[in-house]
Parts: structure tokens; C-alpha cells; sequence
């Protein structure tokens, strides 16, 4: 079957990597897989001109508002995989919120990350109770990663000293709903108390404008340092070398960077969201954190009591094992697509 699939595809951000994800997993099955992104298209006529020029069966689309407005009035079977800010910030605007109520009604199926999710969709939508399946990302095998942590480290500029060196990473696009300056001030408070820490930032400009704000911030914030995107196998060396993942997102879906850093067995200490919440289970699996001052509190007892980060990555290695499974993520799409192929039949 020639499946179109719409995402947002700005590089290194979560829609991305979840679209060549899902993607791969739909190629395994045998179907073309068109992956296109959503930024290119202005209408659903121009898609509509796409389906019949590349003769496409079927089509898939990745955020209810920014896909799938794409395919309204398509005359062939579609399903919807829910982003985030879909569901936690788009649907508090009126017409948006319409558009997607339109979409999810002519949608064969809907996949949400979370139970939250979908029922955040279920209240929303009710006419689309029936449709909406959970299924978590999958999380496929990360290799152990080989990387000089030290040159790294000399290139921000950060002395490695003593054994007392603790690193946070802090892994966004730079844009707002990551809110990537959440954390700064009160940081940067800490360091100046207690110079072994560091705050690093890594991530593409998204937003221009705001990229050039987090930089002038930066600057100014002591014991914090700013790296742009980096290759896959070399952010995944620099978690594995870090003292713990940071996300202080305003909204998330279900951030692949954490679940990345439990498998990779680091701890993790996440701004209390509802996406963050799905994932970790505070002082079980990691740490959760509502304004700066109780992030800088919780990081302060990582640092001082490794006991507890030892037994938190262990138990977020298991729940990653065990909620995020790569094959049972592609079993599901390849499951869910097949019904798509059976309504492009009829």
C-alpha cells in the first residue's frame, strides 16, 4: 500500500524522530511509506493533488491540528497519531479545537501516547471514544556509545577537577514551550555556591527570535553553557557521561529524551507536566519538579545521596523494558495501518 504521512519534520525535535520511528516500522511491513512535512503543505487541496499524483491508498498524519487539518476532505481512509500540543495547548483555541473535532470524526483511528491522553481526547471529543488507541513510544536498543567526554567537556570550557564534577543536561529545541530558561537563574544561584555543577543546554534553534534570547541569557548565567544539535551517537555518549537529564518543558507528549536517558540508565529529574507524569513516577523511576527552587532541592540530593540515583535508574531501566517496547510499538502501527488498507479496498 502507498501510505502518505504527515509530520512536522524539524530536525532533532520529538514529532521528527517519532515520524522516522513509525515510518521504519511501516517499511517493515511492505508499504511505501511517503513521509512528507506538514510545514510544506498551505491546504488540503494541494494534498489532495499529491494523493492522486503519487497514487497514495491511504494516509497517516503525526498532531491532530497540524497534520491532520491536512486531510480533511480526502477520499481516502486516514489515521491520526496525537502529538502533544494538540492535545495540551491547541485544543484550548476555539477554531483549532473545531478543525480537529472534524478531523478526528473521519479518522479510522487515533493513537495517543498515554491513558492520560486519551482521555484528555475522550473529553474533548466524545464521539471518538472507540477509536483511540494507547501505545507508548517504543524505545529501540541504544548502543553503548563511545565519545571523548573529556575533549566535550574542554570545549565548553568546563574544568573537569576533582571526582565532584556534576553535569545536568538539559536536551530542547530552542523554543518556548521548552522553556529552556525555566531553570537559569535559580541554577546559576547554585553554581555560584557550588562551582563543581554545570547546566548544559543541547539543541537546533527552532524559533530564531527566541534562540537569540536563550543565547544572550546563557551568557549572562554562571555555570551554564550552550551546545547546538549534535549527531544522535554522540548526544547519546553525552547522557550516558552526564549526572542527570533535565526536561523543564511547558507541554510535552512524551519526551523520547527521557526515556532515552532510562534506558541509558541515567537519572532523570522532569518539570511536573502531565506528559512528564505519564512517564515518571516521582522517586521511583526519577524526579519530578515544580519551580526552580525544588529542582535545585532534588538536584542537591542526587548529588549528595548516589544511592538514590543508582536505584532510580534501575528501576527506570525496567520500566523502559517493560512500557516502552520497540517491537509492541511496531506491532501496533503495523496492526492499525492494516485496517487502513482494508477501508482503501472498500
Amino acid at each position: 500500500m502507498r501510505l502518505l504521512f504527515l509530520a512536522v519534520l524539524r530536525r532533532h525535535t520529538g514529532n521528527a524522530v517519532t515520524a522516522q520511528r513509525v515510518r521504519v516500522h511501516l517499511e517493515a511491513a511492505g508499504h511505501v511509506c511517503i513521509l512528507k512535512d506538514a510545514l510544506d503543505f498551505e491546504s488540503p487541496a494541494e494534498i489532495a493533488s499529491l494523493v492522486e499524483a503519487d497514487r497514495v491508498d491511504a494516509a497517516l498524519a503525526l498532531h491532530l491540528y497540524r497534520g491532520g487539518r491536512l486531510l480533511q476532505g480526502l477520499h481516502i481512509p486516514f489515521g491520526i497519531i496525537f502529538g502533544g500540543t494538540d492535545l495540551n495547548e491547541d485544543v484550548n483555541q476555539g477554531e483549532k479545537n473545531e478543525v480537529m473535532g472534524r478531523v478526528l470524526e473521519k479518522a479510522r483511528f487515533a493513537v495517543a501516547f498515554t491513558e492520560a491522553m486519551k482521555e484528555a481526547a475522550h473529553r474533548q471529543w466524545p464521539h471518538a471514544r472507540g477509536k483511540i488507541h494507547v501505545q507508548s513510544q517504543g524505545v529501540a536498543a541504544v548502543p553503548n556509545p563511545t565519545f571523548s567526554w573529556d575533549a566535550f567537556l574542554e570545549r565548553l570550557g568546563i574544568s573537569r577537577g576533582a571526582d565532584r564534577l556534576h553535569v545536568f543536561l538539559l536536551i530542547c529545541g530552542l523554543r518556548q514551550v521548552k522553556d529552556p530558561l525555566f531553570l537559569l537563574d535559580a541554577f546559576s544561584e547554585w553554581h555560584r555556591e557550588e562551582p563543581s555543577v554545570y547546566m548544559v543546554i543541547v539543541g537546533p534553534e527552532v524559533d530564531p527570535v527566541f534562540s537569540r534570547a536563550v543565547k544572550a541569557k546563557v551568557e549572562r548565567s554562571a555555570g551554564v553553557r550552550l551546545v547546538g544539535e549534535m549527531a544522535q551517537a554522540d548526544l547519546h555518549a553525552v547522557v550516558k557521561n552526564c549526572s542527570a537529564l533535565v526536561n523543564s518543558s511547558i507541554s510535552e507528549g512524551m519526551s523520547a529524551a527521557i526515556l532515552e536517558a532510562m534506558a541509558l540508565e541515567v537519572p532523570v529529574l522532569a518539570r511536573r507536566i502531565p506528559g512528564n507524569t505519564a512517564v515518571v513516577q516521582h522517586g521511583v523511576t526519577g524526579l519530578l519538579f515544580s519551580d526552580p527552587q525544588e529542582f535545585v532541592h532534588l538536584a542537591k540530593q542526587l548529588v549528595s545521596d548516589p544511592t538514590l540515583g543508582k536505584e532510580m535508574v534501575a528501576r527506570g531501566r525496567e520500566y523502559v523494558r517493560a512500557r516502552h517496547s520497540w517491537r509492541a510499538e511496531r506491532d501496533t502501527y503495523q496492526h492499525l495501518v492494516r485496517t487502513l488498507e482494508h477501508g482503501a479496498q472498500d
